[in-house]
């Protein structure tokens, strides 16, 4: 039986995440992170596919990414 979640990929779907908070003053390791996803401005919203990696990036930097839904 598939759960919620493993259908939500299955279907390929999308998660909304913003980058809202600037990167000064964040550690270089958050810098990259930001980079990384793809992000090259402030208040820019990217579509990224909704797995439990891209979820645990914007956990780790909480205070300067956020997913809207």
């Amino acid at each position: 039986m598939a759960t919620d979640k493993n259908t939500a990929q299955a279907n390929g779907s999308k998660i909304r995440i913003q980058w809202y908070r600037s990167t000064i003053g964040a550690s270089s390791r958050q810098k990259v992170l930001v980079r990384s996803l793809g992000f090259t401005k402030l208040n820019q919203i990217l579509e990224r596919p909704d797995n439990d990696s891209m979820r645990g990036a914007v956990r780790k930097a909480p205070h300067l990414l956020r997913i809207i839904e």
